[in-house]
């Protein structure tokens, strides 16, 4: 996946922080996918789709893991809880609704669908 993205990013001449941006948020959706949707290690295919219009990064990412849209019970603002007093993981879901202008979640075809727009920092 990381080659892929490279690649992307070399090809539209996207600069490196938004780069690694777009690595961050797409290692996180992944992760989230296996440990949560899936429960653990498997086969089951995920597909991504990037595209690059002027500053801005579209990304579409796709599961087969149970139906679950992340961004349905987010609060509003960032949790004011230092890192050390909140529990192990749920900063991730948080962090990509932080990095994307734009996001929208739907179950289609038996499949999760997140579409993120990416804006320059």
């Amino acid at each position: 996946m990381q080659a892929f993205l490279e690649a992307f990013c070399a090809d539209t001449g996207l600069p490196r922080q938004p780069c690694l941006r777009l690595n961050l948020v797409v290692e996180d959706l992944f992760t989230n996918t296996v440990r949560h949707g899936h429960r653990g290690d498997c086969d089951a295919p995920v597909w991504v789709a990037v595209s690059r219009s002027d500053d801005n990064v579209q990304l579409i990412y796709e599961d087969k893991a149970p139906a679950f849209n992340p961004y349905a019970h987010l609060p509003e603002d960032v949790p004011d809880t230092t890192l050390e007093l909140r529990k192990v993981g749920g900063l991730g879901v948080l962090l990509t609704k932080e990095l994307a202008a734009t996001r929208d979640y739907a179950y289609i075809f038996g499949r999760n669908r997140i579409r993120l727009t990416l804006a320059p920092a």
